[in-house]
């Protein structure tokens, strides 16, 4: 199984094993980590599942949809390596992915 490595807001770090096919944002929740809200449940209409990805890490992902770039625009912490977790799709090429929730806005 692949590893998503997540860091909460609080500073902890938490290694979770994931079979291919989640969403970054599935896996994040049903490890329990109930800082990442993801009100929309993957909809991709709200922001409450952002995450910043590890730079070294960033390349790794699919492009974004102008869609995810819309909804990024509108939170406060944005950075350059910030991403909506339920718009990356987890699989085995993704082992060892970090991400760190965003701040709450």
């Amino acid at each position: 199984m692949a590893k998503l490595i997540v860091t909460t807001r609080e500073g902890e770090t938490r290694e979770l094993a994931s079979a291919s096919g989640q969403s970054v944002m599935e896996i994040i929740r049903d490890a329990g980590i109930d800082e990442l809200l993801a009100l929309c449940g993957g909809c991709l209409s709200c922001a409450t599942c952002h995450v910043l990805v590890d730079p070294a890490d960033f390349t790794r992902l699919s492009p974004m949809t102008s869609d995810e770039n819309d909804l990024l625009e509108s939170t406060d912490y944005r950075q350059p390596t910030s991403r909506l977790s339920c718009q990356i799709a987890f699989d085995d090429a993704l082992d060892g992915l970090h991400v760190t929730i965003a701040p709450d806005a």
